[in-house]
């Protein structure tokens, strides 16, 4: 199951992270610690009016348990749109399965991962459902 939206899919809070997101990459360029990004936009997204947490925690449910397993979500989106920020070479199945990965423990259907470390931002996107 192929799990990246086609372009009739998107919404319009997927669209405006996006904005936000090239925003930041305009002024910013590709080059600099994912912290860094994940700072300006997280306050392009609050000045937006989002409601915007970071490095939220996602617990793993073993049978009756939640147990800490150091997951953590880089900004979570008005508790409805998980975005998890990379500065990489390219994406690898490793980043779309870790984005799935908390799609599925948080029980959000929608999440956008985004590379920073491109020259283009659109070349540095992935918008996935669950």
């Amino acid at each position: 199951m192929n799990h990246r939206d086609t372009e009739t899919q998107r919404d319009p809070k997927t669209e405006k992270v996006i904005g936000a997101a090239i925003e930041v990459h305009r002024i910013l360029g590709p080059g600099l610690m994912e912290s860094a990004y994940e700072e300006c936009l997280a306050f392009e997204l609050g000045n937006a009016g989002f409601e915007v947490e970071r490095q939220v925690a996602l617990p793993v449910r073993y049978k009756s348990v939640e147990l800490n397993c150091g997951y953590r979500i880089d900004l979570l989106i008005d508790n409805s749109l998980i975005v998890e920020l990379k500065t990489v070479e390219g994406f690898l199945p490793i980043h779309e399965a870790q984005l799935l990965t908390y799609l599925r423990l948080s029980g959000i259907t929608t999440g956008l991962l985004i590379n920073f470390n491109v020259p283009a931002l659109k070349n540095g996107l992935r918008r996935m459902k669950l």
